[in-house]
């Protein structure tokens, strides 16, 4: 009896490990803790221009070699990532020069990205107008953008992380960051 009972306990144990082959399980991402959006208006003294920032985000100045004297970051500490503003003063023949090339700067990420939408804005009466790129896929900058009144300010910004860029480990990320560009858009007012 006992022979048979151990003969029959094998053959369910056989039974039972005929299953499918395991397979690794891809890797996990950690879970993010977003801050609550609360905003402050930003005006420095020597910048032509203020706009809400999340009080969860610091400016710098940017000094890296060849740094303009408007250049400045809206850094994202939590998320290890930096939104670089460089703002010109224009002139109207200028405009189309500087919208160019905010278009080929955007569009240089073609060989990453599965789509680039555009989303434009425009609000005449404080004279804001823009246009902001959301580039899908693995790139190195999925948010850029340009604002302007279109006489005189020209302010470009792009979105960089601190990391390898992978879409879906960044897009909760992206996706806050860019309501706070929203937010510049609507806020911004020229000095």
């Amino acid at each position: 009896m006992r022979k048979l009972f151990l003969v029959l306990a094998a053959i369910a144990v056989l039974a039972a490990s005929c299953g499918e082959t395991p397979n690794p399980k891809p890797r996990g991402y950690c879970r993010i803790t977003f801050p609550e959006k609360v905003y402050a208006t930003y005006d420095s003294l020597d910048l032509p221009y203020t706009f809400q920032m999340p009080r969860y985000c610091l400016m710098e100045r940017e000094t890296s070699r060849g740094a303009e004297k408007y250049w400045t970051n809206m850094v994202f500490p939590q998320l290890n990532a930096k939104v670089h503003l460089s703002f010109k003063y224009i002139e109207p023949a200028d405009l189309d020069a500087l919208i160019e090339d905010s278009h080929t700067m955007a569009y240089k990420h073609t060989v990453k990205a599965e789509g680039i939408e555009k989303i434009s804005y425009a609000d005449d009466t404080t004279r804001v107008f823009g246009l902001m790129y959301s580039i899908k896929g693995n790139v190195a900058s999925p948010v850029q953008f340009f604002v302007t009144d279109s006489t005189r300010h020209f302010l470009r910004g792009s979105l960089y992380f601190n990391c390898s860029p992978n879409k879906d480990s960044l897009m909760p990320s992206v996706d806050f960051v860019r309501a706070d560009i929203e937010r510049l858009f609507e806020t911004i007012n020229w000095k």
